[in-house]
């Protein structure tokens, strides 16, 4: 592939970002992205315009992640006391909770499950869950905070770490 639109698109991407080294990962993983698209056999027209359109694409991805980002980490979730174990309300309590979190996780779309549970359950890193999905560290992380997400709605913002951690001890 020409890679001649490949300064132009930089610049285009450090004015849009206002940081070059991450404009050269969006820019390359534009370049990616289309060579992907040609190697599929699709033929490409225009390699400027279908640059930019994924270049923009992965603007507007970024700008979904840096949102999603900008909430409260899940280590928050830390902070919160968990319930004394020997009460019988308690634990009703903390079945009812991990039942509704055991549905929240069946619920995620199949990769987003699988990534959540390898992290979160499994204990693995974000970059062993990518290498042994074969998917990219934002898509992981994507995945793991969409999940996240989803358990605490669910949960209705209880604390999600301590009721990930009581599931995978009554999994054992």
């Amino acid at each position: 592939m020409q890679v001649r639109y490949y300064d132009e698109l930089l610049a285009f991407l450090v004015r849009a970002v206002r940081d070059p080294h991450e404009a050269q990962d969006l820019a390359q993983q534009a370049f990616e992205r289309v060579l992907q698209h040609q190697r599929a056999g699709h033929r490409v027209d225009d390699l400027r315009a279908l640059l930019y359109e994924v270049a923009r694409n992965l603007l507007v991805d970024r700008h979904r992640r840096l949102q999603v980002r900008q909430h409260d980490s899940d280590a928050v979730l830390l902070d919160h006391p968990g319930p004394s174990a020997g009460e019988p309300d308690t634990v009703y309590a903390g079945r009812q909770r991990l039942q509704v979190l055991i549905a929240a996780i069946e619920s995620l779309p199949p990769r987003c499950r699988r990534a959540f549970i390898l992290h979160k359950i499994d204990g693995l890193s974000h970059a062993e869950v990518a290498a042994q999905m074969e998917i990219s560290l934002n898509m992981v992380e994507r995945h793991i905070m969409l999940a996240v997400a989803a358990c605490r709605k669910a949960l209705g913002d209880a604390p999600v770490r301590k009721a990930l951690h009581a599931a995978a001890h009554d999994a054992q």
